[in-house]
């Protein structure tokens, strides 16, 4: 059964129930996000909340955030994510499908995301769907 893609338009129990399961397996660091926090994404017009559901359960989201710049609109794609249960059923690549369309239809000039070297799979998947690897160094000051 292929996954169902949508975008979160309220903030529920079950969504932050889902986020409580799926951050841990995306981040050791990072707790979940809060009821608020979940809206405050839902609510943004600048970012798109997208679900991947199997059987009606929420296996997997991603984050689409878009922001203008003097160059033109740019999108990022952000906490990829999709259940162990889930895997390899096509539901990482149902997602990123799902936001690049949407940044298209939203007007971005290209979409970046980052992987970890360790994530062989995604970084595969990624590659095979059109993402080229940038000759840049990324930095982050941390507070």
């Amino acid at each position: 059964m292929a996954a169902e893609i949508e975008h979160a338009t309220a903030v529920d129990d079950e969504l932050v129930d889902a986020f409580a399961r799926l951050i841990p397996q995306l981040s050791s660091s990072s707790p979940p996000p809060t009821h608020d926090a979940l809206a405050a994404i839902v609510e943004s017009p600048d970012a798109v909340l997208f679900l991947a559901r199997l059987d009606g359960r929420i296996v997997g989201s991603l984050t689409l955030v878009l922001y203008r710049i003097p160059t033109g609109l740019k999108a990022v794609i952000e906490d990829v994510v999709v259940d162990t249960s889930a895997a390899r059923q096509g539901i990482g690549e149902a997602l990123s499908r799902a936001a690049l369309d949407e940044a298209r239809r939203r007007g971005a000039k290209d979409v970046s995301l980052s992987s970890r070297p360790s994530r062989e799979a995604a970084n595969r998947l990624y590659q095979r769907i059109g993402f080229h690897r940038r000759d840049t160094n990324v930095y982050r000051y941390t507070f």
